[in-house]
Protein backbone atom coordinates (compact mmCIF):
# COMPACT_ATOMS: atom_id res chain seq x y z
CA UNK A 1 0.00 0.00 0.00
CA UNK A 2 1.13 3.66 -1.09
CA UNK A 3 1.36 6.24 1.49
CA UNK A 4 1.12 9.81 0.97
CA UNK A 5 0.65 12.81 3.16
CA UNK A 6 -2.19 15.01 3.63
CA UNK A 7 -0.46 18.19 3.95
CA UNK A 8 1.18 21.55 2.57
CA UNK A 9 3.28 21.45 5.00
CA UNK A 10 6.98 21.43 3.47
CA UNK A 11 8.44 20.73 6.80
CA UNK A 12 6.10 17.66 7.26
CA UNK A 13 6.27 16.41 3.83
CA UNK A 14 10.05 16.54 4.19
CA UNK A 15 9.72 14.46 7.59
CA UNK A 16 7.45 12.15 6.16
CA UNK A 17 9.93 11.79 3.70
CA UNK A 18 12.98 11.54 5.61
CA UNK A 19 10.86 8.60 7.30
CA UNK A 20 11.49 6.21 4.19
CA UNK A 21 7.72 5.44 3.45
CA UNK A 22 6.22 8.57 1.70
CA UNK A 23 5.07 7.90 -1.97
CA UNK A 24 3.62 11.19 -2.44
CA UNK A 25 1.49 13.87 -0.90
CA UNK A 26 -1.87 15.22 -1.48
CA UNK A 27 -3.05 18.64 -1.31
CA UNK A 28 -6.47 21.01 -1.49
CA UNK A 29 -7.18 24.84 -1.35
CA UNK A 30 -8.13 24.03 2.22
CA UNK A 31 -4.47 22.62 2.97
CA UNK A 32 -3.18 25.52 1.16
CA UNK A 33 -4.71 28.76 2.81
CA UNK A 34 -3.86 26.66 6.35
CA UNK A 35 -0.10 27.42 5.38
CA UNK A 36 -0.67 30.56 4.13
CA UNK A 37 -0.64 30.31 0.56
CA UNK A 38 -2.78 33.06 -1.52
CA UNK A 39 -2.08 34.11 -5.37
CA UNK A 40 -1.90 32.05 -8.28
CA UNK A 41 1.83 32.20 -9.01
CA UNK A 42 2.42 31.45 -5.43
CA UNK A 43 0.41 28.66 -5.16
CA UNK A 44 2.19 27.15 -8.29
CA UNK A 45 5.81 27.56 -6.61
CA UNK A 46 4.56 25.74 -3.91
CA UNK A 47 3.94 23.03 -6.10
CA UNK A 48 6.96 22.81 -7.58
CA UNK A 49 8.94 23.31 -4.06
CA UNK A 50 6.60 19.74 -3.06
CA UNK A 51 7.20 18.17 -6.32
CA UNK A 52 11.86 18.66 -5.44
CA UNK A 53 11.34 16.90 -2.23
CA UNK A 54 9.20 14.05 -2.90
CA UNK A 55 9.92 11.01 -5.64
CA UNK A 56 6.82 11.36 -7.41
CA UNK A 57 2.14 11.64 -7.05
CA UNK A 58 2.07 15.16 -6.05
CA UNK A 59 -1.99 15.67 -6.07
CA UNK A 60 -2.73 19.69 -7.33
CA UNK A 61 -6.42 20.46 -7.28
CA UNK A 62 -8.15 22.17 -9.65
CA UNK A 63 -10.78 25.18 -8.66
CA UNK A 64 -12.47 25.00 -11.80
CA UNK A 65 -15.78 23.26 -12.13
CA UNK A 66 -16.74 23.76 -15.91
CA UNK A 67 -14.95 21.21 -18.13
CA UNK A 68 -13.55 23.74 -20.61
CA UNK A 69 -11.74 25.44 -17.02
CA UNK A 70 -10.74 22.13 -15.65
CA UNK A 71 -9.04 20.97 -18.97
CA UNK A 72 -7.11 24.23 -19.39
CA UNK A 73 -6.12 24.85 -15.35
CA UNK A 74 -5.81 20.77 -15.32
CA UNK A 75 -3.15 20.95 -18.86
CA UNK A 76 -1.21 23.88 -16.78
CA UNK A 77 -0.19 22.06 -13.55
CA UNK A 78 0.42 18.94 -15.17
CA UNK A 79 2.73 20.69 -17.41
CA UNK A 80 4.70 22.02 -13.90
CA UNK A 81 6.14 18.62 -13.07
CA UNK A 82 5.77 15.11 -14.28
CA UNK A 83 5.23 14.10 -10.52
CA UNK A 84 1.79 16.43 -10.87
CA UNK A 85 -1.39 14.15 -10.44
CA UNK A 86 -4.54 16.37 -11.58
CA UNK A 87 -7.04 16.23 -8.81
CA UNK A 88 -10.65 16.77 -9.97
CA UNK A 89 -13.79 16.65 -8.23
CA UNK A 90 -16.71 14.24 -7.99
CA UNK A 91 -19.04 15.95 -11.06
CA UNK A 92 -20.42 16.06 -14.28
CA UNK A 93 -17.88 18.25 -15.90
CA UNK A 94 -15.12 16.22 -13.58
CA UNK A 95 -15.79 13.30 -15.18
CA UNK A 96 -15.79 14.56 -18.72
CA UNK A 97 -12.37 16.10 -17.90
CA UNK A 98 -10.79 12.96 -16.34
CA UNK A 99 -11.75 11.21 -19.38
CA UNK A 100 -9.95 13.67 -21.14
CA UNK A 101 -7.15 13.97 -19.54
CA UNK A 102 -6.67 10.26 -19.53
CA UNK A 103 -6.76 10.29 -23.08
CA UNK A 104 -3.74 12.75 -23.15
CA UNK A 105 -1.53 10.74 -20.50
CA UNK A 106 -2.25 13.24 -17.76
CA UNK A 107 -2.64 11.71 -14.10
CA UNK A 108 -5.94 12.02 -12.09
CA UNK A 109 -7.06 12.24 -8.64
CA UNK A 110 -11.18 12.00 -8.79
CA UNK A 111 -12.04 13.82 -5.50
CA UNK A 112 -14.90 14.26 -2.98
CA UNK A 113 -16.04 10.51 -3.40
CA UNK A 114 -18.93 9.57 -1.34
CA UNK A 115 -20.08 6.25 -3.03
CA UNK A 116 -19.36 3.14 -5.01
CA UNK A 117 -21.46 5.02 -8.25
CA UNK A 118 -19.21 7.58 -8.21
CA UNK A 119 -16.11 5.44 -7.51
CA UNK A 120 -17.62 3.64 -10.79
CA UNK A 121 -18.04 6.59 -12.87
CA UNK A 122 -14.41 7.51 -11.98
CA UNK A 123 -13.16 4.12 -13.16
CA UNK A 124 -15.10 3.83 -16.50
CA UNK A 125 -13.61 7.85 -17.42
CA UNK A 126 -9.94 6.20 -16.68
CA UNK A 127 -8.73 8.30 -13.47
CA UNK A 128 -5.92 7.24 -12.00
CA UNK A 129 -6.90 7.73 -8.52
CA UNK A 130 -10.18 7.86 -6.93
CA UNK A 131 -10.40 9.19 -3.42
CA UNK A 132 -13.45 8.06 -0.81
CA UNK A 133 -13.60 10.04 1.84
CA UNK A 134 -13.71 7.43 5.05
CA UNK A 135 -13.86 10.20 7.65
CA UNK A 136 -16.48 13.12 6.65
CA UNK A 137 -18.55 9.89 6.39
CA UNK A 138 -17.85 8.57 9.75
CA UNK A 139 -18.79 12.10 11.00
CA UNK A 140 -22.15 11.90 9.62
CA UNK A 141 -22.85 8.35 11.40
CA UNK A 142 -21.88 6.32 7.67
CA UNK A 143 -19.12 3.67 7.62
CA UNK A 144 -16.66 4.73 5.14
CA UNK A 145 -14.64 1.96 5.40
CA UNK A 146 -17.87 0.42 4.17
CA UNK A 147 -17.11 2.21 0.86
CA UNK A 148 -13.77 0.85 0.77
CA UNK A 149 -14.87 -2.72 0.77
CA UNK A 150 -17.77 -1.81 -1.47
CA UNK A 151 -15.62 -0.27 -4.26
CA UNK A 152 -12.53 -2.99 -4.05
CA UNK A 153 -15.00 -5.46 -4.68
CA UNK A 154 -16.45 -3.96 -8.13
CA UNK A 155 -12.94 -2.59 -9.18
CA UNK A 156 -12.01 -6.19 -9.07
CA UNK A 157 -15.02 -7.70 -10.47
CA UNK A 158 -14.17 -5.65 -13.73
CA UNK A 159 -10.05 -5.30 -13.83
CA UNK A 160 -10.31 -1.70 -13.13
CA UNK A 161 -6.94 -0.03 -13.06
CA UNK A 162 -7.77 2.97 -11.04
CA UNK A 163 -6.29 2.81 -7.66
CA UNK A 164 -8.20 3.50 -4.29
CA UNK A 165 -7.20 6.19 -2.46
CA UNK A 166 -8.28 6.43 0.93
CA UNK A 167 -8.65 9.69 2.08
CA UNK A 168 -9.95 11.58 4.96
CA UNK A 169 -7.80 9.60 7.33
CA UNK A 170 -8.06 10.21 10.99
CA UNK A 171 -6.24 8.04 12.87
CA UNK A 172 -3.95 4.73 12.69
CA UNK A 173 -7.01 2.50 12.84
CA UNK A 174 -8.22 3.77 9.88
CA UNK A 175 -5.12 3.05 7.71
CA UNK A 176 -4.40 -0.49 8.92
CA UNK A 177 -8.50 -1.13 8.17
CA UNK A 178 -7.96 0.46 4.51
CA UNK A 179 -5.16 -1.92 4.18
CA UNK A 180 -7.12 -4.92 5.45
CA UNK A 181 -9.57 -4.08 2.85
CA UNK A 182 -6.81 -3.79 0.12
CA UNK A 183 -6.65 0.36 -0.50
CA UNK A 184 -4.20 1.06 -2.71
CA UNK A 185 -2.89 4.14 -1.21
CA UNK A 186 -3.74 5.99 2.17
CA UNK A 187 -3.26 9.92 2.57
CA UNK A 188 -3.46 11.33 5.71
CA UNK A 189 -2.03 13.88 8.19
CA UNK A 190 1.74 13.02 9.42
CA UNK A 191 0.28 12.34 13.17
CA UNK A 192 -2.01 9.46 11.84
CA UNK A 193 1.32 8.18 9.98
CA UNK A 194 3.46 9.06 13.03
CA UNK A 195 0.84 7.29 15.31
CA UNK A 196 1.49 3.39 13.63
CA UNK A 197 5.06 3.91 15.09
CA UNK A 198 3.60 4.00 18.81
CA UNK A 199 2.88 0.88 21.47
CA UNK A 200 2.82 1.00 24.77
CA UNK A 201 4.69 -2.44 24.98
CA UNK A 202 7.23 -1.04 22.66
CA UNK A 203 8.23 1.79 24.82
CA UNK A 204 8.23 -0.44 27.73
CA UNK A 205 10.10 -3.37 26.24
CA UNK A 206 13.21 -0.54 25.37
CA UNK A 207 13.44 1.04 28.57
CA UNK A 208 13.47 -2.52 30.07
CA UNK A 209 16.32 -3.90 27.44
CA UNK A 210 18.06 0.03 27.84
CA UNK A 211 18.04 -0.69 31.91
CA UNK A 212 20.00 -4.39 31.34
CA UNK A 213 21.93 -3.29 29.31
CA UNK A 214 23.05 -0.51 31.64
CA UNK A 215 23.15 -3.27 34.83
CA UNK A 216 25.64 -5.43 32.41
CA UNK A 217 27.76 -2.36 31.55
CA UNK A 218 28.11 -1.34 35.18
CA UNK A 219 27.01 1.88 34.75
Amino acid sequence: MKFFIDTANLDQIKEAQDLGILDGVTTNPSLMAKEGITGEQNVINHYKAICDIVDDNVSAEVIATTFDEIVKEGEALAALNPKIVVKVPMIKDGVKAIKYFSSKGIKTNCTLIFSAGQALLAAKAGATYVSPFLGRLDDISSDGLVLIEDIRTIFDNYGYETQILAASIRGPLHIVNCAKLGADVITAPLAAIAGLLKHPLTDSGLATFLADHAKAAGK
